[in-house]
């Protein structure tokens, strides 16, 4: 059954929960979270009352995540929840692993977008500001110019994505200790921040080349970039922490990695032709950067795209010259019918592994919510 005519008479939940289910889980992430900032914070106040403040900040930035990270890692547990039950018996409950590992991603999650600022010299997300812009005006407002002041704002942030990260790597290590896939855990997490950091080196050194990169090549930079720590990953360690054979993970993984990947086809249909209003994303960034996107990619052999490009990196073309060209070539449709493959391919997958139904309905509901994203 394609993704085309398949049908929900509900709102679909993401990531395998009943409202009530959801409710209560995402409580105990929440809660979670909240308990590492004010332990961070409360430590730091005995030793840096500038880092005590940066704690805080920190918080605010954690504060209101759609919690995907954590939901994937505790789909990925009951899809193999009572395969693995006999082997863990005696270990830590389940349910405690499952939410600080959430929690761990969502600190690598919170991290990663810190630095992604810095990297981007955004100052703004989602229509508030990032933790670089209160660094920055905390400067502006004792005197320094604005140059200083960014530069201020952008090592505040970077500072504290590099907190974040080692809070996420502690949690992780923690959330697995003694379990019988401990050391598989530990490698999946690290591997997740591998990922992402290969896949953001090569986002920037392709908005440096003269053309942008092939297909074949952002869609491995999108599953490195996004895929892998926020869909692969968490599914990965979710299994593992279940008490999944090695072979079933990593099959599980694979399906994550191309939902993640659709995910990030539609993110970058939405960066150029979505609606800022609903998606609280600017659609001129990625071309005014020269970002190389699977928009740029399907259309990079056309004449007229690479000379709107080298103009605009000119700056003797407009950002609506280039979004033209992108739409007289109707990469919007191309990018959708891709993602829309990767869903259905990735479903494919999920039935192969005769999953529980009710996870297999919410691999379901998982990709029609990123197929509409935006819809």
């Amino acid at each position: 059954m394609s993704l085309s005519t398949w049908t929900t008479t509900t709102t679909p939940q993401p990531a395998g929960f009943s409202t009530e289910q959801e409710a209560a889980f995402d409580a105990s992430v929440r809660g979670e979270l909240s308990q590492i900032v004010q332990n961070y914070t409360t430590d730091a106040a005995q030793y840096s009352p500038a880092t005590e403040v940066l704690w805080s900040r920190i918080g605010g930035s954690l504060h209101g995540g759609k919690l995907t990270r954590p939901r994937l890692v505790k789909l990925g547990h009951d899809a193999f929840a009572r395969e693995g039950s006999a082997a863990l018996r005696g270990s830590r409950p389940s349910n405690d692993r499952i939410v600080s590992m959430g929690c761990a991603f969502e600190l690598l999650h919170t991290s990663l977008l810190l630095h992604d600022d810095v990297i981007d010299r955004d100052f703004t997300r989602r229509g508030r500001p990032t933790l670089s812009a209160l660094y920055r005006d905390d400067a502006l407002h004792t005197g320094e110019s604005l140059i200083d002041a960014e530069h201020a704002g952008h090592s505040a942030a970077i500072i504290a994505g590099d907190l974040l990260l080692s809070a996420s790597i502690s949690l992780a290590l923690r959330a697995g200790g003694s379990h019988p896939h401990a050391a598989a855990l530990e490698s999946s997490f690290q591997r997740a921040i591998h990922h992402a950091g290969a896949g953001e080196l090569e986002d920037l050194l392709y908005s440096l080349g003269r053309t942008p990169a092939k297909v074949r090549d952002v869609l491995l930079m999108e599953e490195l970039k996004t895929a892998s720590y926020s869909f692969k990953f968490p599914l990965h360690t979710g299994a593992l922490l279940a008490g999944a054979s090695m072979e079933a993970a990593e099959a599980l993984a694979s399906i994550g990695g191309q939902l993640g990947v659709a995910y990030q086809l539609i993110d970058d249909v939405l960066g150029t032709f979505g609606d800022p209003a609903r998606t609280g994303k600017s659609i001129d960034s990625d071309l005014r950067e020269g970002k190389s996107t699977i928009l740029t990619a399907l259309v990079a052999q056309q004449p007229e795209f690479g000379a709107s490009l080298s103009m605009l990196r000119a700056h003797t073309d407009s950002v609506e010259s280039l979004r033209s060209v992108l739409e007289a070539a109707d990469v919007e449709a191309q990018a959708r019918a891709l993602a829309q493959d990767l869903c259905e391919k990735a479903i494919v997958s999920a039935q192969q592994m005769r999953l529980p139904e009710h996870v297999s309905e919410q691999f379901q509901d998982f990709a029609l919510l990123i197929l509409n994203r935006g819809a």
